[in-house]
């Protein structure tokens, strides 16, 4: 069981390029690992409680509920858009998870009474973040990642977590396992926390009415709402019907893929909530980074600073956005969109390169053998090529990291191998001598045997377009059915019939003029 999931979207706007990046990144280790041969299990979906969705609600004057529906239905809709493969699109107002949050804070207070304690807090709370806010994440009397958002002074009597208890058994986590954690320089990050201290941290709030009951009332009395740490975080866990004895056949998670701003969330919080309630930490975090405009300015929707997604989505077609994404910003840091870099790449990597090697390949197995794909043996080309496919397994499957950007550089490096060999062998002028029979078709062979690796390589990223390119090859069944190592190997294209279709990628197709902020 591969199980991998992203973070839960918050529930206040629309889905944009930040939230795109994380699916699709996801969307593409998971769609390897089917390919691999693993039973995968996708999961992601919506956190639909806290202050910030209510204000939201209370402005247009709707019931949180319907405000929710109709943005998980938005982002639902994108999602599918940009073939995202999940198996399961989990929401937090749903009955069955309530029920799982309350059984782990339950569990909690069985296995360690003392982890939950009620004192006053009084602090500095950013709706944004839906979090407390330390002295040092505060930049000039406003949240770091929220300028635009004025911080509250919230003081309140609570439940609390005793996450300061776990210091010691987080830093001995991190010490015998040195992958849970990536890239580095996350990892560097936590490390550098844990050297600080951890404060304990709130575990319900008592004046929000938008979320899941609390499960034991104060001493006074107030039954409170759980806060975001025991709502949100949990989604993982009771996705897998948490706390039914069935849970465990998925649980623990494989992979966390998580944005690089809730690390501390996810490689603290959550292992410590996990600890406490005696069951298995996830085997593994990676935090993504941020998608910025050309230039370095962060999107921003509350300071003016976006890029419609749909805009980008239907400027060259959904495969065309998601290689940009992940060939652009590297998926163990942050990387820039501009419109004009995207087109640059479209119409290099995507048309030039590969799509103009795959149309003349065909046209010319097409032209010179009526359409039948023509014998020939392995040779330099094909040695060559595996280097690069075992570079791409290992920025894939975790090897290195999940560094999908060389992913991608090591299948065009495979492309530019192809058209360079289509140059140098120049196929057209073997046709005109008999005597190159055998040549010409050993070249042909070559091209097919190496569309057949790009197109299944390719698909965790492109999913449409390697399913149409392995239909114009005349190759059996679906190119995701295929499975890496032994069984693509053996795959022998001899008296395939090609079938010439469009290009996957028009050189001429016009892109939708965007609209900039």
């Amino acid at each position: 069981m591969f199980y991998i999931t992203t973070a839960i979207d918050y529930a206040n706007g629309d889905p944009h390029l930040g939230h795109a990046l994380e699916k699709i990144g996801a969307d593409a280790i998971a769609r390897y690992h089917r390919m691999r041969g693993d039973h995968v299990h996708f999961l992601i979906g919506m956190d639909e409680h806290g202050q910030k969705v209510a204000q939201a609600a209370a402005a247009e004057g709707v019931t949180p509920q319907a405000l929710v529906d109709r943005v998980a239905a938005r982002f639902q809709a994108m999602w599918e858009r940009l073939g995202i493969s999940n198996d399961q699109f989990i929401r937090t107002t749903a009955p069955e998870h309530a029920i799982g949050v309350k059984a782990l804070i339950e569990r909690i207070f069985e296995r360690n009474p003392d982890d939950f304690y009620e004192k006053t807090y009084a602090g500095w709370y950013c709706v944004g973040c839906e979090a407390f806010k330390t002295d040092s994440e505060i930049v000039n009397g406003q949240c770091g990642l929220h300028p635009t958002r004025t911080l509250e002074w919230v003081e309140e009597w609570n439940w609390f977590f005793r996450l300061s208890r776990y210091r010691d058994f987080l830093r001995t986590h991190f010490a015998t396992h040195p992958t849970f954690l990536g890239p580095e320089s996350r990892r560097n990050e936590i490390l550098a926390l844990l050297d600080q201290g951890l404060e304990d941290v709130s575990a319900s709030r008592s004046r929000l009415g938008w979320g899941i009951p609390f499960p034991r009332a104060t001493r006074d009395g107030d039954l409170q709402t759980t806060y975001v740490w025991f709502d949100a975080l949990p989604n993982y866990l009771t996705a897998t019907g948490y706390p039914d004895p069935s849970y465990s056949a998925r649980w623990p998670a494989q992979l966390h893929v998580v944005g690089k701003d809730i690390t501390r969330f996810h490689c603290v919080i959550w292992p410590a909530m996990l600890h406490s309630a005696g069951l298995p930490l996830p085997a593994a975090v990676w935090a993504h980074g941020f998608v910025t405009l050309a230039g370095g300015e962060r999107f921003s929707k509350s300071a003016g600073v976006h890029v419609e997604l749909a805009e980008a989505v239907e400027r060259y077609g959904p495969d065309a956005f998601r290689y940009f994404m992940l060939r652009e910003v590297p998926f163990d840091g942050d990387g820039a969109f501009s419109w004009e870099r995207f087109g640059e790449r479209y119409t290099a990597d995507l048309a030039n390169a590969f799509g103009n090697l795959a149309s003349r390949s065909i046209a010319m197995v097409e032209r010179y053998c009526a359409g039948v794909v023509p014998a020939g043996e392995p040779n330099e080309i094909d040695a060559a090529d595996a280097a690069d496919y075992a570079r791409y397994r290992e920025a894939m499957d975790g090897t290195r990291g999940y560094l999908l950007q060389d992913a991608l550089r090591s299948v065009w490096l495979t492309v530019a191998r192809g058209n360079e060999y289509v140059d140098r062998q120049a196929p057209w002028k073997l046709a005109k001598d008999p005597t190159q029979r055998t040549a010409l078709e050993r070249v042909l062979a070559t091209l097919i045997r190496q569309l057949i690796r790009q197109a299944a390589h390719l698909a965790p990223v492109l999913p449409e377009r390697a399913e149409e390119l392995w239909r114009q090859l005349g190759a059996p069944g679906s190119v995701h059915a295929q499975r890496f190592g032994a069984p693509l190997a053996a795959l022998d294209p001899t008296g395939w019939r090609v079938i010439r279709g469009d290009s996957l990628f028009p050189k001429e197709r016009e892109p939708v003029a965007p609209s900039l902020p």
